[in-house]
C-alpha cells in the first residue's frame, strides 16, 4: 500500500517509510520508502537490531526497552532521533508510531511507521505561508484549474469584483472581463498552460461590479505544479493599476506637450511673414496636438493699420454688433475628408460606401474676410482676451474645439482655433494650457513680424528716398544705374549712388558706400547723400567737396554733431569713458569711402576725387577696360588728410563705371580677382546700357548676400560742336553790344526766336556786370542741350551778389531782373576768376506766361 500511492497523494509531499520487527526484535523487512528515507538499503539492514543501528548510544539503553514493551503487545509513538549508519552519517528525527502484530507462525513481532518531521515541518510552514501570502496579500490572488475555472481567489480579488472569496469558486474569465478582452485573457490561461511559460504585466482594461469606471489592471500568470511535477492550474497575481495608467499617461501627455513647445520654439517664427508664421503653427499643432485648426487675423492687422495696444479686437465692433472683421490666413487638417477651407464648421456626410465632405452655411474660406456673432464663443474669446469652448455638432465630426485669442503684448490680434474629431482623447485642462501657450508663442512671432513689416516699409521710404528714381538723365551722358541689397529681408544698407545736375550742363556723378549695414547704415548713407548734395550745388571742385563731406562725417559720427570730446569749460564729466566708448561706436557707424566725379560735356573731361573707395572702370571704343589710377584717399570720416583730384579726357562712347565693393568682393572671390572679372565683363560694352548693366551683374557673383551693390554706368555723348557757342570778348564798352549781337545770331541759327528778346537783355546785364566789377577778358558761352545756358567769364574773383534795390538806387536791379526772367541763375569759382550764368527753358510751342504785376514791381 504505501509504495502503490496514485501521483499528487499525500505521500509525495510526506516522506513517510515501513519496516518491520520480527520476533527476535530484529529487522525482517524494509521497505523502498525507508531506504529512500534513510539512505540504506534493504540488505544492509535486514537482520540488525534498529536500535543499534539508527540510535545513538545515549538512547538505545531506553531503546531497547520500548522495543521489549512493543513485541510484548504494547503501541508506541514517539518523536526518535536517529543517525545514518557511515562515517558521515546525517543525524535527523523521526516520528515513529510501533504497532504489535504477530506472524504467521503466532509469533509477536512489530511494524513500525517512520515520518520525517522535517517534512512535515517543512508543509506546515509553507501552508502558512502560502495561507499569509494567499490570504493577506494586498493582491487579487487567484488560482485556475486546468479546465480554467477558479479554484480558489483571495480576499482582495473578491473587494474588486465583489461577493466572498468562496463565491468565486467556478467562475471563468468571462464572468469578469468582455469582449475581447476576456477572450484574450483566456488565451493567455491556454498558452501558459500548455507551455509553461510565465506571463508579466498583462494589461487588461474592464469595469468592475457597480462601478462605470475604466479600469485598467496588471496581471502576472504562471503555471502551478503537484509535487511530482504535474500541472495542476495557473496562478494569477492581478494588481489595479489605474491610477499608475493614468500617472503615466499624464506624464506622456506632459512630455508630448513639452515636445510640442520645444517644436513650437523651433519652427514657429522662421519667418517674419504673418501667414507663413499661421501655417507654420498649424504645422505643428496638426496632427500632434489636434485634428483640425484655422488661424483667423484681424483684417486691420494685415493691411498695416495702426491702432492702439488693446484695441484691434474692438475695431469696428460697435458698429456692426459682432467681431471686426477677421481673415481666414491658414488652415489645416489630418482629416482626408474634411475640406481645406473649413475648421470646427465641417461635418461629414457620411454614406456607406464612404465618407464627403460639405461645408455647413457660414464657414469661411481660406483668405475669405469675416465677422463672429456678437454672443458666439470666438467673438466673446476676442473680446475677453480668454480661452473659449466651442460645443461640438451632435451630428457632426468634431467633438470638442478651443477658441484661443491671439495675445502679444497685452493685444488680441487674432483667433486659433484647435478641433479633434469623435474618436479622438476629448481636450482637457493641460491640453487648454498647451493651446494657449501654442497660441501666445504664435502671437508674440506675428506681432514681431507686423513691427518688422512696419520698420520694414519705413526703412525702404527712407531707402528709395535716398536713391534718384529711375534711370537719371544728364547732357552728355546715357546713365545707367542698379542697387541690389546684400539683405534681401531688409532691402536697406549703407550703399548710394547720385547723378547731381551743375551749372554748364555740367553732372557730377557719386558713388559711396557706409561702413555697416541694416537701418543705422541707410540713415547715416542719407545723411552723407544730402550733405554731397548740398555742396554740389555750390559748385565746389571735387576735392573740396569731400573735404567738407569729411567735416560732415566727423560731426555725425560725434554726440550732438559735434568733433570736440571735452565738458563743458573743460570740466570732465565722470561718465566720460562710456562717453568714448560711445562715440567710438557711432564713429564707426558714420566711416565711409565716396568716390566723386564732376564731368564737363563740351571738353568731354571728367575731374575724379577719391574717399577711400575703389577706382572707376573705363572701357573705351575699340580698347580694353582699364582701371583708373585715382588716388584712393582716406574715408570719409577719418580726417587729418587733402584730397587730390585726377582729370581725365573721355574718349566719345566711352564708359565709365563707377561701383561699391560688394560687386566684386565676398569671401569667396578676393578682391583682384572681383576687379578682374569686372573688366572682363566690359569687353562687349557698345551694347546698350542697360544690357551691359544685366551683363555685369549676371557675370559677377552678385548673389552672395554679404554686401551691398551699387553700381553707376554712364556711356560719354559730348555736347555736339554746333550746340556750343563760345566767344572772348574785349574789355570795352562796345562788347555789351557785341555780345547781344552773337546770342541774339546763335540763338536763331538754334531756331530759338522765342529766347533772343530775353536772352539779349540778360546777356547784356551780366557782360556790364563783368565789364563793371570783374577783371580780365570777358567770355560769352551759350550751351544748348535740354535747357538754353549762358556763361559769362572773367578773371574777377568777386562773387556776385543780389541785393534789393533802394527807391532812389539808379542801378542794383540787374540781378533781380536775371532771377526773375530766367529759370536758375548763379555764379562759381573757376581757377582763373569766376562765372556767372544762367538758364532758360526752351520753348515747348506754348505761350509763355505773364508776369504778375507784383514781380514786375519787384525789379523796382
Amino acid at each position: 500500500m504505501w509504495q502503490s500511492s496514485p501521483p499528487g497523494s499525500i505521500y509525495d509531499y510526506v516522506r513517510v517509510a515501513s519496516f518491520s520487527i520480527g520476533s527476535d526484535g530484529l529487522i525482517e523487512q524494509w521497505s523502498r520508502r525507508a531506504a529512500g528515507l534513510f539512505g540504506v538499503a534493504a540488505h544492509e539492514v535486514v537482520g540488525k537490531d534498529p536500535v543499534e543501528a539508527f540510535m545513538p548510544g545515549q538512547l538505545r539503553r531506553d531503546g531497547h526497552r520500548r522495543i521489549g514493551e512493543v513485541l510484548d503487545g504494547k503501541e508506541w509513538t514517539g518523536l526518535v532521533p536517529f543517525r545514518m549508519p557511515g562515517e558521515n552519517a546525517l543525524h535527523g528525527l523521526a516520528e515513529i508510531y510501533v504497532m504489535p502484530s504477530e506472524t504467521v507462525t503466532g509469533e509477536r513481532a512489530a511494524v513500525c511507521i517512520v515520518v520525517d518531521v522535517r517534512a512535515l515541518r517543512g508543509i506546515e510552514t509553507d501552508l502558512a505561508a502560502s495561507q499569509a501570502i494567499f490570504g493577506q496579500s494586498p493582491f487579487g490572488f487567484v488560482l485556475f484549474g486546468t479546465d480554467f475555472t477558479v479554484l480558489r481567489a483571495n480576499e482582495r480579488f473578491a473587494t474588486v469584483f465583489g461577493g466572498r472569496a468562496d463565491d468565486h469558486h467556478g467562475r471563468t474569465v468571462h464572468d469578469y472581463l468582455t469582449g475581447a478582452e476576456a477572450d484574450r485573457l483566456a488565451a493567455t490561461l491556454r498558452r501558459v498552460l500548455a507551455t509553461g511559460e510565465s506571463v508579466t504585466d498583462l494589461q487588461l482594461v474592464g469595469t468592475a461590479p457597480g462601478d462605470p469606471e475604466r479600469r485598467h489592471w496588471s496581471m502576472n500568470l504562471y503555471r502551478v505544479h503537484s509535487g511530482s511535477g504535474r500541472p495542476i492550474g495557473i496562478a494569477g497575481l492581478a494588481t489595479d493599476v489605474t491610477r499608475r495608467h493614468i500617472a503615466a499617461r499624464e506624464a506622456a501627455s506632459a512630455r508630448r506637450n513639452l515636445a510640442l513647445l520645444n517644436e513650437a520654439s523651433a519652427r514657429i517664427g522662421n519667418s517674419l511673414d504673418l501667414e507663413t508664421t499661421a501655417r507654420e503653427l498649424l504645422d505643428v499643432a496638426v496632427p500632434g496636438f489636434c485634428d483640425l485648426a484655422s488661424v483667423d487675423l484681424y483684417q486691420a492687422l494685415l493691411t498695416g493699420e495702426e491702432a492702439p495696444p488693446g484695441s484691434w479686437s474692438s475695431l469696428r465692433q460697435e458698429s456692426v454688433g459682432g467681431s471686426a472683421e477677421l481673415c481666414r490666413v491658414a488652415f489645416a487638417s489630418a482629416v482626408s475628408d474634411a475640406m481645406p477651407d473649413t475648421v470646427a464648421d465641417t461635418v461629414p456626410d457620411s454614406v456607406g460606401d464612404g465618407s464627403q465632405a460639405r461645408r455647413v452655411a457660414g464657414a469661411p474660406a481660406l483668405g475669405a474676410v469675416h465677422r463672429y456673432p456678437f454672443n458666439s464663443p470666438c467673438a466673446i474669446a476676442l473680446r475677453t482676451g480668454h480661452v473659449e469652448d466651442v460645443p461640438g455638432d451632435d451630428r457632426g465630426f468634431v467633438q470638442s474645439t478651443f477658441a484661443v485669442p491671439m495675445v502679444a503684448h497685452d493685444t488680441v490680434i487674432g483667433l486659433v482655433q484647435f478641433s479633434r474629431t469623435k474618436g479622438s482623447e476629448p481636450f482637457g485642462e493641460r491640453d487648454r494650457a498647451l493651446a494657449t501657450e501654442l497660441a501666445a508663442r504664435a502671437a508674440v512671432c506675428m506681432d514681431n513680424a507686423r513691427l518688422y513689416r512696419r520698420e520694414h516699409e519705413r526703412a525702404l521710404i527712407l531707402q528709395r528716398s535716398l536713391l534718384p528714381p529711375g534711370d537719371p538723365e544728364a547732357a552728355g551722358l546715357d546713365i545707367a544705374c542698379r542697387y541690389l541689397p546684400g539683405n534681401t529681408a531688409t532691402e536697406v544698407g549703407g550703399d548710394w549712388f547720385d547723378v547731381i545736375e551743375l551749372p554748364g550742363h555740367r553732372t557730377a556723378l557719386v558713388v559711396g558706400d557706409v561702413m555697416g549695414r541694416g537701418l543705422r547704415a541707410a540713415v547715416a548713407m542719407g545723411e552723407l547723400r544730402t550733405a554731397v548734395r548740398t555742396l554740389a550745388l555750390l559748385d565746389l571742385e571735387p576735392a573740396e567737396v569731400l573735404s567738407a563731406l569729411d567735416e560732415v562725417a566727423r560731426g555725425l559720427g560725434a554726440p550732438g554733431g559735434s568733433t570736440s570730446s571735452g565738458g563743458i569749460g573743460g570740466a570732465q564729466w565722470p561718465s566720460r569713458a562710456a562717453h568714448k566708448s560711445r562715440e567710438a561706436d557711432l564713429a564707426e557707424v558714420y566711416l565711409a569711402t565716396c568716390i566723386y566725379a564732376v564731368y564737363d560735356p563740351v571738353t568731354r573731361r571728367c575731374t575724379f576725387a577719391n574717399a577711400g573707395h575703389l577706382p572707376p572702370v573705363v572701357a573705351e571704343p575699340g580698347e580694353p577696360a582699364l582701371l583708373l589710377d585715382v588716388p584712393p584717399g582716406m574715408p570719409l570720416g577719418v580726417g587729418g588728410e587733402p584730397f587730390e583730384e585726377v582729370e581725365v579726357e573721355l574718349k566719345e562712347g566711352a564708359l565709365l563705371a563707377l561701383y561699391t565693393d560688394g560687386l566684386v568682393e565676398s569671401r569667396d572671390h578676393p578682391l583682384d580677382e572681383g576687379l578682374e572679372a569686372l573688366r572682363g565683363a566690359l569687353v562687349e560694352h557698345a551694347r546698350p546700357l542697360e544690357d551691359v548693366c544685366d551683363r555685369v551683374l549676371n557675370t559677377l557673383d552678385t548673389r552672395h548676400g554679404e554686401d551691398d551693390i551699387a553700381l553707376l554706368m554712364a556711356r560719354i555723348q559730348g555736347l555736339p560742336a554746333e550746340a556750343v557757342g563760345d566767344w572772348r570778348l574785349p574789355r570795352e564798352p562796345r562788347s555789351v553790344g557785341r555780345a547781344r549781337e552773337l546770342a541774339r545770331g546763335q540763338l536763331l541759327a538754334w531756331d530759338l526766336d522765342d529766347l533772343v528778346n530775353t536772352t539779349e537783355l540778360l546777356v547784356s546785364e551780366l557782360v556790364t556786370n563783368a565789364l563793371r566789377y570783374g577783371e580780365g577778358e570777358v567770355r560769352l558761352r551759350l550751351l544748348r542741350d535740354r535747357t538754353l545756358v549762358c556763361e559769362v567769364w572773367d578773371a574777377g574773383l568777386v562773387q556776385p551778389r543780389r541785393r534789393r534795390a533802394r527807391d532812389t538806387d539808379e542801378g542794383g536791379r540787374g540781378l533781380q531782373l536775371v532771377g526773375l526772367l530766367s529759370a536758375a541763375w548763379g555764379s562759381r569759382r573757376t581757377p582763373r576768376g569766376k562765372t556767372v550764368w544762367f538758364e532758360l527753358s526752351l520753348p515747348d510751342g506754348r505761350p509763355a506766361a505773364e508776369r504778375t504785376v507784383e514781380e514786375l514791381l519787384s525789379m523796382y
